[in-house]
């Protein structure tokens, strides 16, 4: 073979890869920080949220002439009085359930023994018949019942520490959408060439756009969805800040698809035991609650969203019961959005296409 003058190409040594057993040590030790830190991460992760809802409107503001400094603070101060403004309307009839609750169970109770009556009864038949068959004595075994007397200082140091988790969100939302760009800025100046910055430039700006869109979408929805239940519940004759109440928790809750629901209709049911004294008109609230969310669920968000942004409803589920379980409500409302941003960088990294594909 003819010398070309060069000498012989050097074979490419292969990647060294991780075992199965590293992985999965890697896996729990990034489950178990989660979990542990979660003090120090969900608010920096609500500040995010918060702060990608805010990022289209005051992108909007800054075509107005407008700062992006003085637009944040418009926006942060915006979002601060609404919030104050319903949680104003809604804390008096949120209060008065809590104390009519204890007392309308006894009403509630004669209602659901109505409507479980046929299946409580096949089960104790059901229950008889295996004890008869087994020969065991139909005697209730004896239960001991423990009670925990809670100390009273845990709940004087839980509320500081709460309100400053809240103060804690609303500094970080702020510095997010003011200095989050130039935070990018100059995390991208790291990078070593000019076509790695182009392209990380390009890549961040349509996530951060796309999932912002996505956001403050999927948050214009949900106020839809709990203006529309607040005004149906008004129809039937439930007083206004009462059906403010339970539109806000209907909002709420759909940020957690499938499980928010739910809880939300299970809400309902007893809502409307407690509100009407006859059957169907107890049913309605749940029924309306049930319609509204179909429509939602099924035609409204695909169609606004697309495809895009479609999720695979058993992903979805997995990702409900991981971030819940680390998280607790908290993770259930922030499981969506994480999995739509894990997604969207999948899907603009070379060599990732299929990983999103998996999502979906």
């Amino acid at each position: 073979m003819a010398d070309n003058g060069e000498g012989p190409a050097s074979p490419s040594l292969p990647r060294p890869r991780s075992s199965s057993a590293a992985v999965v040590l890697a896996t729990l030790a990034v489950g178990y920080t989660l979990w542990a830190a979660q003090e120090l991460i969900l608010p920096v992760l609500l500040a995010m949220f918060f702060a990608l809802v805010g990022n289209p409107i005051i992108r909007g503001l800054q075509k107005l002439f407008i700062p992006r400094f003085l637009g944040a603070v418009l926006v942060l101060v915006g979002g601060l009085a609404a919030a104050g403004a319903l949680g104003n309307q809604l804390i008096e009839p949120a209060g008065e359930w809590v104390r009519q609750v204890p007392r309308e169970m006894k009403s509630i109770a004669p209602k659901l023994r109505d409507l479980t009556k046929p299946m409580l009864d096949a089960n104790k038949a059901a229950q008889n018949i295996a004890r008869a068959a087994g020969g065991e004595s139909t005697g209730k075994p004896v239960q001991v019942i423990r009670t925990e007397l809670n100390e009273p200082y845990k709940a004087l140091t839980a509320t500081p520490r709460r309100v400053a988790s809240v103060l804690a969100v609303v500094l970080l939302t702020f510095f997010f959408m003011v200095y989050g760009e130039s935070l990018q800025r100059n995390a991208i100046a790291l990078l070593p060439t000019r076509q790695q910055k182009k392209l990380t430039v390009d890549i961040l700006h349509s996530i951060e756009r796309e999932i912002s869109r996505y956001v403050l979408t999927i948050t214009l929805i949900n106020i839809a969805v709990g203006l529309a239940l607040s005004g149906a519940l008004y129809w039937l004759g439930v007083p206004l800040q009462e059906a403010l109440l339970w539109g806000t928790m209907a909002a709420i809750l759909n940020f957690a698809p499938y499980v928010g629901p739910l809880i939300g209709i299970v809400i309902m049911l007893l809502m409307g035991f407690v509100a009407f004294d006859q059957l169907l008109p107890s049913l309605l609230p749940a029924g309306i609650y049930l319609v509204l969310h179909t429509i939602e669920g099924q035609i409204v968000t695909p169609i606004v969203l697309g495809r895009r942004m479609r999720l695979s409803p058993l992903v979805l589920i997995l990702a409900l019961m991981l971030f819940g379980w680390l998280w607790g409500i908290i993770g259930l409302l922030l499981a969506v959005p994480l999995l739509v941003c894990v997604k969207l960088v999948l899907d603009r990294i070379e060599g990732m296409g299929g990983w999103a594909r998996l999502l979906e």
